[in-house]
């Protein structure tokens, strides 16, 4: 029987084969704190090797995704502290917020139900996939607190939004719904709150139903060769093609393949081949 996923900030829910992770600190607007931090990291070591999960969906308790760091307990109380120890909470958060959220093997959906500031733009910009609630709001406010967006907050929001819009909130601080968010490229899409988890819902199992193997090595082969030259992105993405296929438990190709050319049941482009076939 498996282990229960028992946290004191972070709440789990295995459905099917979607795993929801929910920051669950609503009464803080689920702000990030270096307890959460620790915990979130453990969360994501465990499901990664779950083999009852094929998606992880990240979103909030209440009405916040994330509102950003716990600023007291995460910078007021920790400025005494020996700076080894302030230096290990600090990569905690950048731990599994990006390294280990960005090169997840398994599929990722921020789903953003409302408040969405600061430093929660790290892990929603990590994920794979994001949906966000038409009424969700989204700040980067930190301009208004005298300091700037810091944290790989910047760089979060350079790599997903759009270059005049990713300046215009950093400088003035100002507010956006899911709607703008769709519109800068923050989010994929934005729809009414009453229907936000039918639709990641929705996008999770479509995701849940592709070969794992193949998704992954997709979705991470990407991440990584839109940063090489097209010489060096040409043997990478033939590299991990070939190893996704030696790797690949249910020999996917094999079978698209044979049931594309040999069998006729099959047609690419429309829907997943059978991924039950012999």
């Amino acid at each position: 029987m498996e282990a229960a996923y028992d946290y004191k900030t972070v709440k789990v829910d295995i459905e099917g084969k979607i795993a929801w992770v929910t920051l669950n600190r609503p009464e803080k607007r689920n702000c990030m704190s270096p307890t959460l931090n620790k915990e979130m990291g453990e969360i994501l070591d465990r499901i990664e090797i779950d083999p009852r999960v094929g998606v992880v969906v990240l979103t909030g308790a209440g009405e916040a995704f994330s509102a950003g760091m716990d600023l007291k307990e995460y910078f007021k109380e920790t400025e005494t502290l020996p700076p080894p120890v302030v230096a290990q909470i600090r990569r905690e958060f950048v731990a599994w917020s990006w390294r280990r959220l960005l090169n997840y093997s398994k599929p990722t959906i921020a789903m953003v139900n409302g408040w969405c500031f600061g430093g929660a733009f790290t892990p929603l910009v990590s994920c794979d996939l994001a949906i966000a609630a038409d009424e969700a709001q989204f700040g980067l406010s930190e301009i208004n607190w005298g300091i700037l967006p810091g944290g790989n907050v910047t760089r979060a929001v350079a790599e997903a939004m759009n270059y005049r819009d990713a300046l215009y909130y950093i400088m003035t601080g100002e507010t956006f719904d899911g709607r703008k968010a769709a519109q800068t490229g923050l989010v994929n899409e934005s729809v009414p709150l009453a229907r936000l988890r039918e639709r990641t819902t929705q996008l999770a199992e479509k995701l849940a139903s592709l070969n794992p193997v193949v998704l992954g090595a997709a979705k991470n082969t990407y991440k990584r060769s839109r940063y090489l030259s097209w010489d060096l992105a040409e043997d990478y993405i033939i590299a991990k093609g070939v190893a996704a296929v030696y790797t690949d438990p249910e020999h996917g190709a094999r079978k698209g393949l044979k049931q594309f050319v040999d069998d006729k049941t099959y047609r690419p482009g429309l829907e997943a081949y059978n991924r039950d076939a012999d």
